[in-house]
Formats: structure tokens, C-alpha cells, sequence
């Protein structure tokens, strides 16, 4: 199974923006998108592949996972996207378009012989599968399973409410059904499942109510466009005193139960079982991974 990191946030960086591209590491996020895909133009789409390219050679980027959202390789620009990537290993890329098990298939046997002829182990770069159909949502769970590549499973809300004829909305409850399939497939497979993006950069509540919402569902993490939606995502996705220390107590009483030989836990006159500790354990390890401070006892 691959390594869990810590993706509360992914934050887009447009791959024609070389300031952005600069800079990407210093905003705070988890995850960096640089950004080949929907957001470059196609006139500009070598371009940013250039640019993109001498930031992964030039720039070290400290303490944050650094992918790249290719194009599909159905399109006219994906080849040439993983052959000037790929090289440079980044820790994942984002496979855009990702509709069937066929797809993660042929990005894996690319990605494997261009590992191979750059000294790379076959297998380093992650991918995260983006889907955006009504079609690929119905394939999660082959995608998830096509390769040990996959690490997580995110959708592209956009495109996906567009593909079966949904009205946006800042609610949106048109994202429910997917939002399900995301996260059941994800689990099934082992891997996260992450959240698309908030467009309104301006409303932070609103922010915050449906980051809150995605992870309280299941989700590990969300997707940003803007520097300034990264606190307010962090704040959603990391456990509260409240919980860590709710958490802390079940471990507690899980441990003094199982040195007595006790098969029945009990904390607060409620008992706790399997499932509750494996809950209190998630939320003590997303502490750990967030830098929380954590209560002794």
C-alpha cells in the first residue's frame, strides 16, 4: 500500500505563472498542483511545460508534495507532458480525464518505461486519478485498483456536474452522489479520497462549511485555487482539542481494558468498540501527521 501523506490541501499552481511556480512551496499547503492541464491555455500549453520543467530542475521545494497535473493522453499534449515530466520524478502526478481502468493502464506502462530510462525506479511517481464523467464514476473502483501506483482518488466537479447536466451550486448537494462513489471506492482500494475545489475565493464560511462537511463524509482533503483558501481548509481537516482529547481518552481506556484481559470497554458509561477505536485512532494519527500538540497520558 502506498505511503498515507498528508494531503488536507492541494493547492493549483497555473504552470504559466513562473512567480506562482517560484513561490509554490512558501504558501502552506500540503500538496502543489503545478498545473499543465485546464488551467493553461492551449496556446500556451509548451510553454507551461517548459516552465514547469525547469522549476521541478531548478527549485527545491521544502516540506510540501510536489505533483503535476498533466494533460490526458488522449490529447494532443499528454505524451509530450509525461515525457518532460516523468523524468524529473515529482512525488505524483494528477492524470486528468481518468475514466476507466484503461487509462491508469496506459499512464502506468509510460510512466514505467520513461522511469526506467532515467535511472528512476519503476513505480516512484504516485498518480491521483482525477474522474470527471458520469462514466468514470461508475469505474472508481477498477480505477482505484489498476495500478499500485494510484494513491488517491479525486473528481473534478466541474466537469463531472457539466457531464450529467447539473445545475453548480455553492451548496452543492449536485455532488453528493459522487462525493459517495469517491469515497467508497477509495476506502475499498486503500487509498484517500480527495475533495475538488470551492470556487468562490471571497467567501471563507463558506469555505469552511463544506470543507468541514467532505471531511466529516470521509474525505482526506480538498483541492485550493488561492493561497488564502489553505488555513481555512487546514482548520477543517485537523482534529480539535475536543476530538484529540475524546480520542486520547478512548485509547486510553482500549489499552487499560486489554491489559486487564477485558473484552468490554466502557468510557463515560458508554462502550466503545472496534469501530470507535479505530475512529479515535485515525483522528491521533491525522494529529500526529498535522503537527498537533498532543495530551499525554
Amino acid at each position: 500500500m502506498m505511503e498515507r501523506r498528508l494531503r488536507r490541501t492541494s493547492l493549483y499552481i497555473p504552470g504559466t505563472n513562473p512567480g506562482m511556480l517560484a513561490n509554490a512551496s512558501v504558501y502552506g499547503a500540503d500538496s502543489i498542483i503545478l498545473d499543465l492541464e485546464d488551467g493553461v491555455p492551449v496556446s500556451e500549453k509548451d510553454a507551461a511545460r517548459i516552465l514547469v520543467r525547469n522549476a521541478l530542475r531548478a527549485i527545491r521545494y521544502r516540506g510540501v508534495e510536489v505533483t503535476v497535473r498533466v494533460n490526458a493522453l488522449c490529447t494532443p499534449f499528454g505524451k509530450d507532458d509525461f515525457e518532460e515530466i516523468i523524468p524529473l520524478a515529482p512525488d505524483a502526478i494528477r492524470l486528468p480525464k481518468c475514466e476507466s481502468a484503461e487509462d491508469v493502464r496506459q499512464a502506468d506502462a509510460l510512466m514505467s518505461e520513461l522511469e526506467s530510462r532515467n535511472g528512476i525506479q519503476p513505480g516512484t511517481v504516485q498518480i491521483i486519478a482525477i474522474t470527471e464523467s458520469a462514466s468514470g464514476g461508475t469505474k472508481l473502483s477498477e480505477i482505484a485498483a489498476a495500478s499500485p501506483r494510484i494513491a488517491a482518488l479525486n473528481y473534478g466537479a466541474e466537469d463531472y456536474t457539466a457531464d450529467i447536466g447539473a445545475v453548480r451550486t455553492k451548496e452543492g448537494h449536485e455532488l453528493d452522489d459522487i462525493r459517495a462513489k469517491v469515497i467508497v471506492a477509495a476506502r475499498i482500494a486503500g487509498v484517500q479520497a480527495l475533495d475538488s475545489v470551492f470556487g468562490d475565493v471571497n467567501d471563507m464560511d463558506g469555505l469552511y462549511a463544506e470543507a468541514f462537511r467532505v471531511r466529516q463524509l470521509g474525505f482526506d482533503g480538498k483541492s485550493v485555487i488561492h493561497p488564502r483558501q489553505i488555513s481555512v481548509v487546514h482548520s477543517a481537516f485537523t482534529p480539535s482539542e475536543k476530538e484529540i482529547g475524546f480520542a486520547e481518552r478512548v485509547m486510553k481506556a482500549f489499552h487499560e481494558a486489554a491489559s486487564r484481559g477485558a473484552g468490554v470497554i466502557a468510557l463515560d458509561g458508554r462502550m466503545i468498540d472496534a469501530p470507535v477505536v479505530a475512529r479515535a485512532q485515525k483522528i491521533i494519527a491525522l494529529a500526529e501527521a498535522a503537527g498537533c500538540l498532543l495530551i499525554e497520558g
